[in-house]
């Protein structure tokens, strides 16, 4: 039975004890409001579906991206990138509202609000993350948080990127970087392995000696897929690949480019630095990852292409494989 007890202006404390259920408590203003509420709360305890959203009611969003930010953003490979998008969330007033607060029309109104102010894909990334805390926080955690982003119309994001190495922009590139002011033979080695495998920069970056076999022509590498799950996989090398491996020089550290690349970023930055020199515009370092599936695409199945670049799903292997016009007359006419 509910009892409520008056505690001072405009302070009715509600108190509901029943058998098999922890005990409910909570203050109103005004005590219409508190037999309104107990009587929701009784009848939802009577019909079986009850949920006791007490720890929802004193725990903030705040509090929530803060615990998984040291439990689980740190052990993924993309943590640096993660950690920012929670700083910006932990500043939002919304990281102040308790979660028994939030409605989905609160991440519908943030959306159309920093849609102003960011990209698209921007405002994308950063639901993504509140979605993966609100599915976290019930899965792992035991918390009845419902996900209240998976019902909001997903800010519209521009085409994937088809952008991929033109006419003489390859040579034009290696040339610029091996002018590079810092380890010009490292950012040329890179830059050439990134085309040979298909390996994202932050991994290339970090790359260590203890994962490469030469023996084998193989390297293991962490990925992760669309649905952020990671994974060991093990890219084949090809003989440039191998060559190119066996020209770099051991370094005391055990990473395969020494510190000439502290993160992804910092290769990045380089490349960035490279096609300026080169004259080459819109160029980015990923792109290579994309040339790199475009060219093996036409010479294997798509399901042996997934499996080399660590994609869990055959529709990856058509965002990454983009054909010029001329290759795909030339298979089709090499079809017959």
């Amino acid at each position: 039975m509910a009892s409520i007890v008056r505690r001072g202006d405009y302070q009715y404390q509600v108190t509901i004890r029943r058998k098999g259920f922890p005990k409910q408590c909570k203050t109103f203003e005004s005590e219409r409001e508190a037999r309104d509420w107990a009587k929701v709360v009784e009848s939802e305890m009577i019909r079986g579906v009850f949920t006791d959203r007490s720890e929802l009611e004193r725990t903030t969003l705040g509090e929530l991206l803060e615990r998984y930010g040291d439990e689980v953003t740190v052990e993924k490979l993309g943590a640096r990138q993660e950690k920012g998008r929670i700083r910006h969330w932990m500043s939002h007033p919304l990281a102040k509202r308790s979660l028994a607060s939030l409605r989905s029309k609160d991440f519908a109104d943030y959306r159309n609000a920093r849609l102003k102010v960011v990209s698209a894909h921007t405002v994308r990334l950063e639901l993504a993350l509140i979605s993966a805390v609100f599915n976290h926080a019930a899965k792992d955690w035991s918390m009845p948080q419902p996900n209240l982003v998976k019902g909001i119309r997903p800010p519209k994001t521009p085409p994937g990127r088809d952008r991929r190495l033109i006419g003489d922009e390859e040579d034009r590139i290696l040339a610029a970087a091996g002018k590079a002011r810092a380890y010009p033979h490292m950012l040329v080695a890179a830059i050439e392995l990134a085309v040979e495998t298909g390996i994202r920069e932050d991994r290339l970056a970090t790359m260590r000696w203890s994962q490469v076999n030469l023996q084998k022509g193989v390297v293991k590498v962490m990925t992760k897929d669309e649905l952020h799950e990671q994974e060991l996989v093990s890219v084949p090398l090809s003989m440039r690949a191998l060559q190119i491996l066996e020209s770099l020089p051991r370094d005391i550290s055990g990473k395969v480019f020494g510190c000439a690349f502290p993160t992804g970023n910092v290769l990045g930055k380089a490349f960035e630095r490279a096609c300026k020199r080169a004259k080459i515009e819109d160029l980015r370092f990923h792109d290579l990852r994309h040339e790199a599936a475009s060219r093996l695409a036409p010479h294997m199945p798509m399901v042996t292409l997934a499996k080399i670049m660590g994609w869990k799903t055959v529709q990856m292997a058509m965002r990454y494989y983009n054909p010029t016009d001329d290759e795909l007359v030339k298979a089709r006419r090499a079809a017959a």
